[in-house]
């Protein structure tokens, strides 16, 4: 298994850490779980572009890939939205959009076409991380800072929730917008009539 795959892989074991850091409390365990999501995004980034420059694409990594991204992406939202931290319109949204595409690209991969990335999606993974790490990062200032006797204003932690929530928002009307792109490019390949 060459390099990029071993990243991807270890994404993908990062997941349960990441939910047992964050679900389990103990002495700062949302700065653990903050940690965790945050190497798993490193992974992320630094896996494609060494399959990229090495020449390793392989089907394996293909499959995995979109796959530990998802995984990571959903096991997070479930985390913040089982402790109310996010609307579960956005979760929804975004895990929906998700499930669509991936099914998408089963389809149209039957039929020999790729589905790449288009630029809607990139930027809501962007926006969606960011909220993600934003929102991670905030809990361990909110609960682990606190537990450790550092003070934060109460209005420092508003202006973070108030950009928590547009970031979120941002991230599914974006999530939104690039479903509907997909489904309006590929219509022909998932037409009921043929």
């Amino acid at each position: 298994m060459n390099l990029p795959n071993k990243l991807t892989l270890a994404r993908v074991l990062m997941v349960p850490i990441f939910v047992i850091c964050y679900c389990i409390p103990f002495p700062g365990h949302y700065f653990c779980a903050a940690l965790v999501f945050s190497l798993a995004s490193i992974t992320d980034a630094v896996d494609g572009k060494l399959a990229r420059d090495r020449h390793q694409i392989t089907n394996f990594g293909k499959f995995l890939d979109p796959l530990a991204d998802k995984i990571l992406i959903v096991a997070t939202l479930s985390c913040l939205l089982q402790d109310q931290r996010i609307n579960i319109v956005i979760y929804l949204l975004i895990v929906c959009r998700e499930f669509m595409v991936s099914a998408l690209r089963l389809v149209v991969a039957g039929k020999g076409t790729v589905v790449p990335a288009g630029f809607l999606g990139k930027l809501k993974t962007a926006f969606t991380m960011i909220a993600l790490v934003t929102a991670l990062v905030y809990l361990s200032f909110r609960y682990d800072f606190h537990a450790f006797g550092l003070n934060v204003p109460d209005v420092v932690y508003f202006g973070i929730e108030v950009f928590l929530q547009v970031v979120f928002w941002i991230a599914a009307l974006l999530t939104l917008w690039s479903g509907v792109q997909y489904l309006v490019h590929y219509r022909n390949d998932i037409n009921p009539n043929s």
